[in-house]
């Protein structure tokens, strides 16, 4: 099932980057820009993040860049 329609990331490409290490929607973004162009895959992506566990989230949120960050790299 796709998450994000824009570039085309599947909910099992977002289930590889949480296994790989990402914790939040920016971690993933980052990961495969998935949430950066229209936003309404969002939630989707946080519903999908909020069925694991993270330990390091509160550490990886301090630590990460803001969104906009992300697009004026892209």
């Amino acid at each position: 099932m796709y998450v994000c329609s824009c570039f085309g990331i599947t909910e099992q490409q977002v289930k590889q980057h949480v296994d790989g290490g990402a914790c939040t929607p920016r971690q993933i973004a980052s990961a495969c820009k998935a949430g950066t162009d229209c936003g309404s895959c969002v939630r989707r992506i946080q519903a999908i993040l909020g069925r694991g566990s993270c330990p390091r989230r509160d550490l990886a949120d301090r630590n990460e860049p803001v969104l906009a960050d992300l697009e004026d790299a892209a």
